[in-house]
């Protein structure tokens, strides 16, 4: 696995001290967030999961820890949207590399 990505570089350019963590993933996991906090031995609200979703047809990234479920219509409201859904997996990556 690339120890570098997009965010790692970002944060390097902006000389945001941050560490990476190793574990061993999981694909078949239910909920990978919490399959990684127990991997790395720490609490599920330190693990922070990010997911691509699409409020009235715009992409945004909703930021949350990994033991917790997002609500579509708060999220819509939160981007001043009518409506909120997951964006599908390949339109994700394809948008954030």
């Amino acid at each position: 696995m690339s120890r570098t990505t997009p965010a790692t570089l970002a944060l390097s350019r902006l000389g945001v001290d941050f560490s990476v963590s190793s574990y061993d993933y999981d694909p078949g996991a239910e909920r990978v967030g919490l399959q990684a906090a127990g991997a790395l031995g720490v609490s599920p609200a330190i693990v922070l999961k990010t997911l691509m979703v699409e409020v009235d047809g715009r992409p945004a990234c909703v930021v949350v820890p990994s033991d917790r479920e997002v609500n579509m219509k708060k999220v819509a409201a939160a981007f001043g949207g009518k409506s909120a859904q997951m964006m599908k997996p390949a339109d994700a990556e394809r948008l954030t590399g």
